[in-house]
């Protein structure tokens, strides 16, 4: 038995992350990982994401090595994954997810609310720009939000260079680098609702067509995170039942309400809005911690049908056909 050939994307926090599961999945076999680095259509187109549609763009050449038998599983960001899972693969873990919130990187030390009048905020999300912008409008602030793109090093250069007052960016891919030092302030989730997802990982195989396959997603269940799971589930079911890819202004986060040590409920939040802010539509369901996949998957759909009756479809600019 040689080594398991895990398929990552070549960035930085690509590599790290891997690198991460790489390990446990090698305690939990018992076998060497050796990291295939791929590159996929997102890391090297230069247009932004909203306009190449942002669904699957990480996420299809990898797909493609694993149905190809060039690497034995891959690691995605949960929330670059398009929210319909093919036939011949399957999610065999989906490890404890990290702090799922959004993270402020501002000069001189800065909080959000500390921003000066007219901050330039970067950040190459509608969803994010939706938020804080209607954030802003609601508490007297004034903010111009920049689209950007570009790896963790090229975005917070924009502020260390001066052409920025602040970049916005995920704290667990923050985390995930050794960067999380520089955050001077993490965005509430009552504030920036993050993507669907956000602070999960995927690790993705082939559905077990051969004893090698069977065995590695036995073998890869053993990392999976039960609560991650329902959650991420109920939180991209809602995003696929609002008919948006990766790439639409859409939040949510699933939660878990426990009483002491007792986890009693799961709240799932909504929000969906026009990037200027000007109009959100936000809501949240309560309900009995989601026992089975399909349980998670009706969560998520009642609260999108609640916020299509609410005006949500207009929002979210075109309708994925």
């Amino acid at each position: 038995m040689g080594p398991l050939r895990l398929g990552t994307r070549r960035s930085k926090l690509a590599m790290s992350q891997s690198g991460k599961v790489a390990d446990a999945v090698s305690q939990v076999t018992g076998r060497p990982v050796e990291l295939v680095e791929i590159t996929t259509y997102g890391d090297t187109t230069r247009e932004h994401l909203a306009q190449i549609g942002g669904t699957g763009v990480f996420v299809t050449a990898l797909r493609d090595a694993l149905l190809r038998g060039e690497v034995d599983f891959a690691v995605h960001s949960l929330k670059d994954l398009p929210t319909t899972q093919p036939d011949d693969l399957v999610l065999a873990a989906v490890p404890r997810r990290e702090d799922p919130r959004d993270a402020l990187v501002a000069r001189d030390g800065l909080r959000f609310t500390d921003l000066p009048d007219g901050a330039r905020v970067g950040t190459g999300s509608p969803r994010r720009m939706a938020q804080l912008n209607a954030y802003a409008r609601g508490h007297g602030m004034r903010i111009e939000t920049v689209a950007i793109r570009g790896n963790v090093d090229t975005r917070i250069g924009y502020v260390r260079k001066g052409e920025l007052d602040a970049v916005v960016l995920a704290a667990a891919g923050l985390s995930r680098i050794g960067r999380i030092d520089e955050v001077t302030d993490f965005l509430p989730v009552d504030t920036v609702l993050p993507a669907p997802g956000q602070g999960a990982l995927a690790i993705e195989c082939r559905a077990g067509h051969t004893a090698q396959d069977t065995a590695l997603v036995a073998a890869l269940a053993g990392l999976d995170d039960p609560f991650t799971r329902v959650a991420v589930t109920a939180e991209r079911s809602l995003l696929a039942s609002l008919e948006a890819g990766c790439s639409a202004p859409v939040g949510a986060l699933a939660d878990l309400l426990a009483d002491g040590q007792i986890v009693k409920e799961m709240r799932l939040r909504g929000v969906v809005g026009t990037t200027d802010g000007s109009t959100l539509v936000q809501l949240s369901t309560t309900g009995p911690v989601p026992e089975t996949h399909d349980q998670a998957m009706a969560l998520g759909r009642e609260l999108a049908a609640e916020m299509l009756a609410k005006g949500a479809a207009g929002l979210m600019g075109e309708r994925a056909h």
